[in-house]
């Protein structure tokens, strides 16, 4: 890889007497096989590295309905976020009556509301995770059979509205709830007149 180069001249004249000069050496390296390393490194990490794929998660955005009619909202429960990482919540549909309630983000707010009121779904999910387990269930039907249990008649729906003080990390909070506790029917929607009055005049109840 390195060749030395020498300069003999001078090595064949003179007599007996004449004086020897020193060879003068110059050192070459051939850097070619050193590219050639760096072609196969480079080759080795892009067929052995494995490449991150973005993690997502689905949300169900509403339709618009063509004309004016108001759903019923059957077994939901609808969340307000605004400003102070602040959250309430009522059950049902908005009437003039609705009240609000107040929690939090912690283990013992939002994701027990959300397991408590999606009980169906939740005991009915570890219920075919068990038989699962037991008769070797191919993942795909385990999966399908899931995904018809978060989306039965009896499971829980969750409407997601927030204000603009609420903050973009509290819908992902929420988000991240939904996913935990198996709610699999929930929408991001828009925050209706009553619900801001509602939000703005709460008195919590002593």
């Amino acid at each position: 890889m390195a060749d030395v180069q020498t300069n003999d001249q001078d090595s064949g004249k003179g007599g007996k007497h004449k004086k020897v000069r020193a060879k003068k050496q110059s050192t070459h390296i051939d850097m070619t096989p050193m590219v050639d390393l760096a072609f196969l490194l480079l080759t080795f990490f892009m067929m052995t590295t494995t490449f991150g794929k973005p993690k997502t998660m689905e949300i169900n955005m509403p339709v618009k309905p063509e004309d004016n009619t108001k759903t019923e909202v059957n077994n939901a429960v609808t969340i307000l976020l605004t400003g102070d990482d602040k959250i309430y919540w009522y059950f049902g549909e908005l009437k003039p009556e609705t009240k609000l309630e107040l929690t939090n983000y912690s283990n013992d707010g939002l994701r027990k509301l959300f397991l408590d009121k999606n009980k169906f779904a939740v005991e009915r999910i570890k219920q075919l995770r068990t038989e699962s387990a037991t008769n070797n269930m191919a993942d795909s039907t385990l999966k399908r059979l899931e995904v018809g249990a978060k989306g039965a008649k009896q499971a829980l729906m969750v409407l997601v509205k927030a204000d603009d003080k609420a903050k973009y990390k509290n819908i992902v909070d929420v988000l991240d709830e939904l996913n935990i506790t198996m709610v699999g029917k929930y929408a991001i929607v828009d925050l209706a007149q009553q619900e801001f009055d509602l939000i703005n005049t709460f008195k919590p109840q002593p």
